[in-house]
């Protein structure tokens, strides 16, 4: 949930900034595409990191990191600084979703993998929804920055709450034994479901990007909604259309 509404958030305020830090349709774009590259390219490396540690203390500390940086965000006074909170939060997030995804497999067989699973995936879209709003609400109220530091002391509560209740499965073994960084790519790159599903993840978040980047912005300027509704519809329509066309292909 967190996850995503930590993303999300910066979307539903570009008005804001734009009017604060005058800010270009180019620079707002940068800092959504900032994110993604940083997230996309740590991403082929932090599969490997969370092998070596505890799955728990990865999702903790990437809980922490993000939500401090979240925090912290708020500080920032002109692009540059804006922009370099904002890649470095796509480097806290990046290890949470193959930790997360593995204490899942941990924890369930396969009778019950699978809804877990979905019932996760769900909260990356209440996440996405929440996030918008709520970072609107708060920011047409008491401004931008409030909104980056209540969503991100949120996101720190939680990580004290999960410190005491999420547990590493205690009759899981990880794997000692690693296969080859070159090795793994070949096998990868040479089974062609996974290049379909690597196709299938790529074309759904090309849309989703473009999506709940600039919607949020167009609702509140083309029907002047205000930008908490903005938020709320753009996010709310958005998933709905990019899982439609995933389930397509």
């Amino acid at each position: 949930f967190f996850n995503y509404a930590d993303r999300q958030a910066i979307f539903a305020v570009f008005p804001l900034l734009e009017k604060e830090l005058h800010l270009s349709s180019v620079q707002l774009g940068l800092l959504g595409s900032s994110f993604a590259i940083t997230y996309g390219i740590c991403g082929v490396f932090a599969g490997a990191i969370v092998d070596r540690v505890r799955r728990v203390s990865a999702v903790l500390w990437g809980l922490y990191t993000w939500s401090i940086i979240c925090s912290a965000t708020a500080i920032s006074r002109t692009f540059p600084q804006l922009l370099a909170f904002r890649a470095a939060e796509g480097l806290g997030e990046t290890v949470y979703y193959p930790a997360s995804m593995s204490l899942i497999g941990a924890y369930h067989g396969h009778e019950t993998r699978s809804r877990a699973m979905g019932l996760h995936q769900t909260s990356v879209y209440v996440g996405t929804i929440a996030g918008g709003f709520f970072a609107g609400l708060i920011g047409q109220q008491d401004g931008w920055r409030w909104s980056f530091m209540v969503v991100g002391a949120a996101g720190i509560l939680l990580g004290a709450v999960l410190q005491r209740y999420l547990k590493e499965p205690r009759a899981a073994k990880r794997v000692d034994e690693r296969m080859p960084l070159r090795e793994t790519f070949a096998l990868l790159l040479g089974t062609p479901t996974v290049l379909c599903l690597l196709g299938a993840f790529l074309c759904a978040n090309f849309v989703a990007v473009v999506l709940l980047s600039w919607m949020p912005s167009f609702l509140y300027q083309r029907f002047h909604r205000s930008l908490a509704m903005a938020g709320l519809s753009a996010t709310l329509f958005s998933p709905g259309l990019i899982s439609r066309g995933t389930a397509r292909f």
